[in-house]
């Protein structure tokens, strides 16, 4: 891989529990995940420690892979599921609607249609549009919850080609351990434990014209669902504001926390405030953002461990070998598995 100045390719990973959740109903039902494991190129072995992650690619991968494997682009997390290729017939449904509100009824009640747990309702009131998400009266896996809600809103952000925001996600469910994903995803304010599943935006939106025509379809099918988990994620908060403006500098040409606050136009003690809120610090972004970075270089490039590491500000390999287990429980090797080796 060339030597550059920035790093404005990372586009993150994502926790390995969220890997145990998509494979949970293939491994209930005995199947064997070996293929889809290897298509994502991932090193079973990754399985095994709370802390890995893994590149948002192969995330993206491993979705396809398991889609197939289950003929169900819903994992399995309905008791009817959804047949593979349903997700296509539902975006050429709604591609043709002339305003994001009638795509948006016509994405509902495909749903509706295919899925016997999960029912969407668009509420429209007093300046504000809400998805809401029925069970049943049954609590679901909040994995079931999340997974539905990335199908509709990122269908929706793509007929419009622009992000919708959300002003709020609830979920009936309880937190997770670690809910990170639906915040980098969907919005900063996410709510557990609430009475009711829903996402909340401006009714406005509802209003757009549908811009994107049968043309496009195809396209948009062939980048999903790693459009889906990426290219509409949240990129408003503080935390996402610092993580851009450091991929475009090498980490050892990071600013300390006065020069970023000062380069940002706010004050050390504002930023500091902004990121405690969003349950971060600043050594914290820099070391996630590390990771990431080693994670994506390990994954996708020939690189030497040695030359990662002084890629990501390490001096010296074996600190880098440290901090890396640290950050994920296993050695940075668990990150090899497809890449060939360099000559």
């Amino acid at each position: 891989m060339a030597a550059s100045t920035k790093l404005a390719g990372v586009k993150g990973t994502v926790s390995v529990e969220l890997v145990h959740e998509a494979l949970h109903a293939a491994l209930l039902r005995n199947m064997d995940i070996s293929r889809v494991l290897e298509t994502a190129n991932l090193d079973p072995g990754l399985l095994q420690s709370g802390r890995a992650r893994i590149p948002a690619a192969a995330y993206s991968r491993m979705w396809v892979a398991l889609a197939d494997l289950m003929d169900d682009e819903f994992f399995g997390l309905d008791s009817h599921g959804l047949r593979r290729g349903s997700y296509a017939l539902m975006t050429r449904a709604a591609v043709s609607a002339h305003k994001l509100e009638h795509a948006l009824r016509r994405i509902l009640r495909f749903l509706r249609t295919t899925l016997d747990d999960f029912r969407g309702e668009l509420i429209r009131e007093d300046g504000e549009a809400r998805i809401v998400l029925h069970d049943g009266g049954v609590m679901r896996r909040l994995f079931g919850y999340g997974t539905w809600f990335i199908l509709v809103h990122g269908l929706a952000c793509w007929l419009v080609h622009r992000r919708i925001p959300l002003r709020g996600m609830h979920f009936r469910c309880p937190a997770p351990a670690d809910d990170s994903h639906y915040r980098t995803r969907f919005c900063q304010n996410v709510v557990f434990s609430a009475e009711s599943t829903h996402i909340a935006f401006d009714s406005a939106f509802l209003d757009l014209e549908i811009v994107e025509t049968a043309d496009t379809v195809d396209g948009f099918l062939r980048q999903a669902p790693g459009n889906l988990l990426v290219q509409y994620r949240n990129e408003s908060s503080t935390h996402a504001l610092v993580r851009r403006r450091l991929r475009n500098q090498l980490p050892d040409q990071w600013p300390d926390l006065h020069r970023l606050a000062q380069d940002l136009h706010m004050s050390d003690t504002t930023l500091q405030r902004q990121l405690q809120q969003e349950g971060l610090n600043y050594q914290r972004l820099k070391d996630d953002l590390r990771r990431d970075i080693a994670i994506d270089l390990l994954s996708t490039t020939p690189m030497t461990v040695s030359e990662v590491a002084a890629r990501t500000g390490f001096q010296e390999a074996s600190a880098f070998h440290r901090a890396f287990k640290k950050w994920t429980g296993v050695s940075p090797g668990a990150y090899r598995m497809a890449v060939p080796a360099k000559s």
